[in-house]
């Protein structure tokens, strides 16, 4: 099914800036990290989001290449829309299983093959996190922190007293 995105509606709608979804300052970092413990790593690209769970067919993967799109997964658009509305910094590592099925040369994604990736891809995403969380600062030199700042369109007036309730923490310092 498709995941819930926003914490909005029920009567208050806010619109963040999304135009780069990951936060800038905290991508480098993990990039630093990631060259650090000695993983293979790239900077940048284009993230597609498909829905899953099912993998995808020949003709979507050639078309999600064509696009332009550098790695394809199933997480990351949902988990960064909720992050910048929560203005919580998000970067990404995404450790790559497979070739999906695009790729001749390779046998067609399954989840076997998966499996014993993921399990390396664990250990080299601890390394990483440990490694990124050492040179975390305190203090944010983002915008991440304010994305909601100018986002609230709704009447603050008019909010239902339960959404407020339910969104205080991330919308309290804004009504």
């Amino acid at each position: 099914g498709v995941r819930k995105d926003t914490f909005f509606g029920n009567g208050v709608v806010g619109h963040v800036q999304f135009a780069d979804p990951v936060c800038a300052g905290l991508s480098q970092t993990l990039f630093a990290a990631a060259g650090e413990v000695g993983a293979t790593v790239h900077r940048g690209g284009t993230y597609l989001c498909m829905e899953g769970p099912a993998f995808s067919t020949r003709a979507e993967s050639h078309l999600y290449r064509s696009c332009g799109a550098s790695i394809i997964g199933m997480t990351n658009l949902t988990e960064a829309k909720l992050a910048r509305e929560a203005e919580i910094c998000y970067g990404v590592i995404a450790l790559s299983t497979d070739y999906d099925c695009w790729h001749d040369a390779h046998a067609d994604v399954s989840v076997e093959a998966i499996i014993a990736i993921i399990k390396a891809n664990v250990a080299t995403a601890k390394m990483i996190i440990k490694r990124a969380v050492q040179q975390i600062a305190g203090e944010r030199n983002c915008a991440c922190g304010e994305s909601l700042k100018y986002a609230i369109i709704s009447d603050t007036k008019v909010i239902p007293v339960e959404t407020r309730e339910n969104l205080e923490l991330l919308i309290g310092k804004y009504l």
